[in-house]
């Protein structure tokens, strides 16, 4: 299970999020009336999948002993014009020694990382108020 707090007090939008031991900032840019002092909500999605990829990846390629030197992972969402669907393009570009058979291997594997996953299944979120 994942469990994170988010906490914004008055300032405008910085937002404290806290997940066990760990703190990150997130905010909404200037623009947008925001202190730009962390990622936005959508850059930290596209930066949870592309973390996840990697790390998967990594995970695959050490148990394989697979020569890969490198796993980038660029990940961009896209918001159709009327709002009604999202696009996320993810790009995986792996340095090493590998062969077209471990390429092809290791971009199925990507789409088994449980961020992935959650992305690309149906999602039910309840929400409550105390």
């Amino acid at each position: 299970m994942a469990a994170i707090n988010a906490i914004i007090q008055q300032d405008h939008f910085t937002t404290r999020l806290v997940a066990a031991n760990h703190e990150i900032i997130a905010d909404e840019p200037l623009a947008l009336g925001g202190q730009d002092k962390g990622c936005t909500p959508s850059e930290l999605l596209a930066a949870s999948l592309a973390a996840c990829t990697a790390i998967t990846l990594r995970m695959y390629a050490d148990r394989k002993q697979w020569d890969v030197q490198e796993i980038d992972i660029n990940v961009v969402i896209e918001k159709s014009a009327d709002g009604k669907s999202t696009q996320i393009n993810r790009v995986i570009h792996l340095s090493g020694n590998l062969d077209e058979i471990q390429r092809n291997r290791l971009l199925d594997i990507a789409n088994h990382c449980p961020i992935h996953k959650i992305l690309t299944n149906p999602i039910n979120i309840q929400t409550t108020t105390t």
